[in-house]
């Protein structure tokens, strides 16, 4: 539990982080903060005073307190750190580590530090590690976004990092309104070959699972929509199944089981997911049902992780370039730190799209007409 004073001070110093307070700008008064916090005069005088000693604010005789100028102050007691934050949804599981693993080498042989930070997927986590970045000097960030299909509440931080000339990137998806340099796949085509590939095999009654809280989920189902247009299959809304973080591991299962109690002629022949984690997750409720994968019913999975060849049905699923991405995403933070310049170019490409592979496993099989 934060104390009363530390509540206050935290919440003055995120304004001035996410640019609500700018140099000079008087903030609000003493009496503005007691009510809005509903705390003593004595414990807002012990926030600003804190903060006025460690060089945030700073006071004038009777007009008041004022947010101070830290850009001169940081430049000048700059000390280079060879220090580069990487943040993500998650670190320690899935295809995560890949990832890490192929940008800490690479910024490890030249030299570099590499901090760690996994948001959980969560925006107050985002925000406070977003913080912690820019008050401790970091040469640049690689970032997962965070629930990238939602508005993002973060976005001042993200412009305070360029306002502070700290080069960013950021890898799996972007927040569009930002226009930063991205590193991602071409989800949509890799939704439409997963899709298409089914299609290809006889299968017309197929159920997708898309995750909705990142733009990699509504991509992916942008591809599975195509591909039925294009085959001319007329698409049941209801075999489109969309779930958010919170009900990624219930959702899709509860869902999946009424499916499966449907009559044989009315259960879905296949499955499209929306990663291979979900994909394990929907095998296990198809074997409850004494099912058989892909006799009775292939899946797909997406990302191509370590999971859809340690199962008892090796997956089909999409390939994620994995460590690849990790690595170009490293030596894209250093030449920008090289050239010494913000998360853009207008004289360069903006971005780079891996293109999906389909991983023909045997979780995929063509649809016999005595399965129906």
């Amino acid at each position: 539990m934060q104390t009363k004073y530390n509540i206050v001070k935290q919440a003055i110093k995120s304004k001035i982080l996410d640019g609500t307070f700018q140099p000079h700008q008087k903030i609000s008064s003493e009496s503005e903060l007691m009510k809005q916090f509903n705390v003593s005069r004595h414990t807002v005088r012990l926030a600003i005073g804190d903060l006025v000693n460690q060089g945030w604010l700073y006071r004038e005789q009777g007009a008041g307190t004022f947010c101070a100028d830290r850009s001169k102050e940081d430049k000048s007691s700059f000390i280079k750190q060879n220090n580069i934050a990487i943040i993500t949804t998650y670190i320690s599981d899935y295809i995560f580590p890949s990832i890490i693993r192929g940008a800490e080498s690479y910024l490890s042989d030249h030299g570099y530090q590499v901090s760690l930070f996994s948001t959980n997927n969560d925006h107050g986590n985002e925000r406070r590690f977003l913080e912690s970045i820019l008050t401790q000097h970091f040469d640049g960030v690689i970032i997962e976004p965070t629930r990238s299909a939602l508005t993002n509440p973060n976005i001042n931080y993200y412009l305070n990092l360029e306002r502070q000339n700290i080069p960013y990137l950021m890898i799996n998806a972007y927040y569009d309104e930002l226009e930063p340099f991205h590193l991602v796949m071409d989800d949509e085509k890799g939704g439409f070959i997963q899709t298409e590939h089914l299609i290809e095999l006889g299968h017309q009654n197929i159920v997708g699972f898309f995750k909705n809280d990142d733009i990699q989920g509504t991509k992916r189902m942008k591809g599975y929509l195509k591909a039925h247009r294009k085959h001319g299959i007329e698409l049941s809304p209801n075999n489109i199944v969309t779930y958010n973080t919170e009900e990624k591991s219930t959702k899709p299962v509860e869902l999946l089981e009424k499916f499966l109690e449907e009559p044989q002629e009315k259960r879905p022949t296949a499955i499209v997911c929306y990663n291979d984690e979900l994909a394990i997750k929907l095998l296990d409720i198809i074997r409850k049902f004494h099912l058989r994968v892909p006799q009775d019913i292939s899946i797909v999975g997406f990302d191509d992780s370590f999971m859809a060849e340690v199962t008892e049905v090796k997956l089909t699923t999409v390939k994620h370039p994995q460590s690849e991405m990790g690595e170009l995403a490293a030596k894209a933070v250093l030449d920008m730190i090289k050239r010494s310049r913000g998360p853009r170019s207008n004289t360069e490409k903006d971005m780079v799209l891996f293109e999906p592979e389909l991983v023909v496993r045997h979780s995929t099989a063509r649809l016999e007409a005595n399965n129906r």
